[in-house]
């Protein structure tokens, strides 16, 4: 999930580095953005959906597969399981914070630093063309599915997956409401960002315009699971596409005080959170 970089920022990694990292007050080195939404988003939320995209665009031995938008790579390192050594797997990210965790995962598959709106491939390269929850920070969707048209042949498939609207996913839901009545409608509209093509009559349309014409829209269930609450705002505010660099310490604090009250609902006796996520997949 990266359409362009969807970690916050930070000054202090140095961009020279394969292995970008934060400095501490103490000197030691904590997980950079990237390998933050790496250990808590991909398990907490990515992960399970590879092998629903990967059986949407029928994914199969020996094909030639392009993820586009890839982040650090669950969707690539599926496909690449299931082409297997006579497939190929590429996979390009705007991000090379995204990237270098991705090439830790997997060297074997291709990785290239691109925006999906200008994929750095020939036309008709490849068999299928994949991408998961990257589409909805595209800075031009229909440029970037036109694009995924142009590098797929003829009788290939193209399969995207996007969050479905905010109002199908109750936790968050809920989340979202606290974050506007405790600090307003800018930061409720951020973390609202990547539920904005949750819909399915915009999906189509957006398929039209970029010139596929025979595209279909289908609703499929997922679930979050985070280890607490505190595990949840904690990962959300570290992300660029929803809180990263919006709330201070104090707001935090708040935040957490009152979302441990507002999203008990959602946590069992152990604490671990759990509420419905489905997604929206536009197939072509």
């Amino acid at each position: 999930m990266s359409g362009r970089l969807a970690v916050a920022e930070n000054p202090a990694i140095d961009p020279s580095e394969d292995r970008p990292m934060i400095a501490t007050d103490i000197g030691t080195a904590a997980p950079s953005p990237a390998e933050v939404y790496d250990a808590r988003f991909v398990p907490a939320l990515f992960a399970q959906w590879a092998p629903t995209v990967l059986d949407c665009a029928d994914v199969r031995g020996g094909q030639h597969v392009l993820d586009v938008a890839c982040g650090t790579g669950v969707l690539a390192r599926a496909a690449a399981d299931r082409v297997g050594p006579q497939g190929q797997v590429f996979a390009l990210d705007a991000s090379p914070e995204m990237l270098a965790v991705a090439r830790r995962h997997a060297e074997a598959i291709t990785w290239r630093e691109a925006r999906a709106e200008s994929i750095p491939f020939p036309d008709s390269r490849f068999d299928r063309v994949v991408s998961q929850f990257g589409m909805m920070f595209f800075d031009d969707p229909v440029a970037a599915l036109r694009e995924m048209r142009r590098v797929c042949r003829a009788r290939g498939r193209i399969a995207v997956a996007v969050c479905d609207a905010l109002d199908h996913c109750a936790g968050y839901a809920v989340l979202a409401e606290l974050l506007h009545r405790l600090f307003g409608p800018g930061v409720a509209d951020a973390f609202r960002a990547p539920f904005a093509l949750g819909d399915r009559a915009r999906l189509l349309a957006l398929a039209r315009s970029a010139g596929l014409d025979q595209a279909e829209v289908s609703v499929h269930s997922g679930t979050v699971r985070f280890a607490s609450i505190d595990d949840l705002v904690g990962a959300e505010r570290a992300c660029a596409w929803t809180l990263g660099g919006l709330l201070d310490e104090a707001q935090l604090d708040t935040l957490l005080a009152e979302a441990r009250v507002s999203l008990r609902p959602y946590a069992d006796a152990d604490g671990r959170v759990t509420f419905d996520m489905p997604a929206l997949l536009l197939s072509a």
